[in-house]
């Protein structure tokens, strides 16, 4: 039986920004997206990026309680690819709750990981459920540290 994957094993340390400047979903969705690209994580951003709005056009990310998780695919992604960005400034991004996010994970798959990619959001949303977790991830103050909170969550 595979072993659960979790969100620490497809997250690159390089792939969190502390803080993420942006001003509205698609600054923030294309910076995380050319986080994956400097790290070699995905070959085409461009691409990666339509893909992933393409997504966001269908059904806003915004999940609520301050959290987003955009996410696409395509076959210019190596592998499950994870980004994380705690926001410098909230930002409206049409949230099933009219709230402003606070943090943004992206997951990129290729097209044939479907399994993998459910289970990834599924798993990075059950995370993010815990209030006090959600809290100290809103009020990380860099990405060593937002790292850590997700290392140490999933030790449960």
């Amino acid at each position: 039986m595979p072993v659960p994957m979790t969100v620490t094993e497809i997250l690159d340390p390089q792939c969190v920004v502390v803080p993420l400047i942006a001003s509205n979903k698609r600054e923030a969705i294309d910076s995380l997206v050319d986080a994956l690209a400097l790290t070699g994580r995905v070959s085409d951003p461009a691409a990666v990026k339509k893909a992933v709005w393409e997504r966001e056009q269908q059904r806003s990310t915004g999940i609520g309680e301050g959290l987003a998780i955009p996410h696409g695919k395509t076959p210019a992604a190596h592998g499950l690819c994870l980004a994380v960005g705690r926001l410098a400034t909230p930002i409206e991004y049409d949230s099933i709750d009219r709230k402003p996010v606070k943090l943004v994970v992206l997951l990129v798959s290729p097209p044939e990981r479907t399994s993998d990619h459910i289970q990834a959001l599924g798993r990075i949303s059950r995370l993010m459920t815990n209030p006090s977790f959600r809290e100290q991830v809103y009020a990380a103050s860099d990405a060593g540290q937002l790292l850590e909170l997700f290392r140490t969550a999933e030790r449960g």
